[in-house]
Parts: C-alpha cells; structure tokens; sequence
C-alpha cells in the first residue's frame, strides 16, 4: 500500500512538473525588430495590463483602429482617431500635430497618456525589468537590462520594419509588373488624382503619398470643430487647424478618416474634398488650396475612390498575430 501510494505522488509530482514546463514561456526572439514586435502586442506596457500597443494600432486594419476614437484603460475615450503606423520608415513627423520627430519619441505617448495606456514610462522600464524572460532578451541583443532608451528603440525599429512590400495594383501596374493590376476605372481616377486641377498631388506626393508637410483642409472652425491641431504644439497662429498630411497607402482599411474620425467611407471623404463648405460652412484658416471647390463629377468621385483603393496591399504584415496575454 505504501509503494502504491509512493507511485502515485510520484505520478502527480511529475505531472505537475511538466504542467510547468509546458506553460513557462520563453520568447523565441533573434533580434531587436522580434523584440519590438513581442513589446508591442504586449499588455504589459498598460497600467492594468488590459491594452497593448495592437489594441488600438490593429493589424487587420493597416495598423490604424476603425473607430473614430479609440478606447483606453477603463474605457477613457481617446481624443483622436488612431493613425496608420505602416509605412513609418520616412516620416519625419508623428502624431496628427506632429509633436514627436521620432518614432522612439512616439513610443512613450501613448503610455503615457492617462487616456490611453495611463503609465509612467519609468513603471513600464520597471515592469518589463521584473521580467526574467525579457532580461535575457534585452540583454542577448543590447547587452544590456532594458532602459527607456533600448525599449523606446525596440518599439521603433518593429515600426519601421512595417512597411509595404510592393504588392499593391498600383505598385504593380507602375512598376510595370502587371499593367492589368489597376482597372479601367482606377487608371481613371489615378490620373485625375495626378492632374494639377485636382490637387490632391499638391499635399500627397512622394512614393507614400504624403510630403509629411501640415495643412489646414478646413476642418477648424472654432464651434463645432474646435482642435486646433499643430497650434496646440508651435503656439504659432498660423497654424491654427493645421494636421500632418497622411500617406494614403493601404488607405481603404483605416476607415474612419481624419484627425476626428468624422468620415466613415472614403466616398464621404472624396466628397468633402469635392466641396469643404458642404460640410463646415465657415472654416478658419483653410488652405489656399481647398478655398475653390473642385466639384468632382459623380464618375469622377466613384474613379478617385476605386484610384485608393488600388493603394492597398495584397498581404498586411501580423494579421494573424494575437495579442499576449499572460
């Protein structure tokens, strides 16, 4: 009876034992891009460890949310629609008022912000430095614990790791890999897009569709729409109602649009842009610009529309990627 009560503890004490070796997580992570990545969807950077940076940046929709305003710990309401963080290689500027010059900047906002994450950076430094797991990794790839300054370049360097990969119909069909890739409708649109009468090249150039400048498009008017934007940060009169122009790649999955969130599709956008005063009647401080309304045609509108559309990529990077939960 003895032996058989031997036998079973020691059953029980092995499987204990292998219960614990199969639930300790160990990161499996080879370099810094990994380690950002692995910080990134972790919770651990919120102050009741219930948000992570892919909470509100979610992958399946470009990195952007598809709220207008997203939501932090506690439910606290955010007070601008999250931005796109996929094709950040060439920002200068970041942030809707551009008020971080650095992607490493950026990253200690958000946590910091008591309507986002809520956590002082140094809690989040001691938190991820009570973890042995991610000691060692730090430790492997900087040679060093972690600090505010090799999380914050972790961060940035998974960001800039997220850009697009040429798979896009445009991209295809200009790079003259497939000039079946745009439609007949597209091709349209692309080139009213590029045409001087329309403008919209004025504000979005270069290989993603932004010039990284500030523009007021009219959405200031001190009643209703009262975010002042870049003034808030420069204090400079001029600009009053000013945001960074965003690129426009992968631009049909990060509905709603704008600073506020205020367009859902980008149908209504097209048509803000055909005519601004349909929608605020008295904006302060617009761009030159946007002063003339445009008057798209119905056609042209629906070929602008299908013309972004083209600007999506075929495959967006960590769809599948969960957020960890411990």
């Amino acid at each position: 009876m003895k032996f058989l009560y031997f036998a079973a503890f020691l059953f029980l004490a092995f499987r204990c034992a292998e219960k614990d070796e199969v639930t300790v997580e160990k990161f499996k992570i080879r370099d810094e891009i990994e380690l950002g990545e692995q910080l990134f969807f972790d919770p651990i950077l919120s102050a009741d460890n219930s948000l992570a940076c892919a909470s509100c940046h979610k992958p399946q929709f470009a990195f952007a949310d598809n709220k207008a305003f997203s939501l932090g710990v506690n439910d606290s309401l955010g007070t601008r629609n999250t931005p796109s963080v996929m094709n950040m290689l060439s920002r200068s500027f970041f942030f809707h008022d551009g008020r971080a010059a650095s992607l490493e900047e950026q990253a200690i906002g958000p946590v910091e912000n008591p309507l986002e994450m809520n956590m002082s950076f140094d809690e989040a430094v001691k938190r991820i430095k009570a973890n042995p797991e991610y000691v060692r990794v730090f430790k492997k790839i900087y040679k060093e614990e972690p600090n505010r300054k090799n999380i914050t370049q972790a961060l940035a360097e998974f960001q800039r790791s997220l850009e697009s990969d040429g798979s896009a119909p445009h991209d295809l069909f200009v790079n003259g890999e497939d000039l079946n890739a745009m439609t007949a409708s597209q091709q349209r649109g692309r080139k009213l897009f590029l045409a001087d009468e329309s403008k919209c090249f004025d504000c979005h150039f270069g290989p993603d569709f932004t010039g990284d400048e500030f523009r007021n498009i009219g959405l200031y008017d001190g009643v209703k729409l009262v975010d002042k934007g870049r003034f808030d940060f420069t204090k400079d009169p001029k600009d009053i109602g000013k945001f960074k122009v965003p690129g426009l790649r992968n631009v049909a999955l990060t509905a709603p649009y704008m600073h506020n969130g205020m367009f859902k599709t980008l149908e209504e956008v097209i048509d803000y842009y055909s005519n601004p005063y349909d929608f605020v009647k008295n904006p302060i401080n617009m761009d030159t610009l946007m002063l003339k309304p445009l008057n798209f045609t119905k056609e042209e509108k629906t070929d602008l529309v299908n013309f972004l559309h083209s600007l999506t990529d075929a495959e967006i990077p960590y769809v599948n990627r969960k957020i960890t939960h411990k």
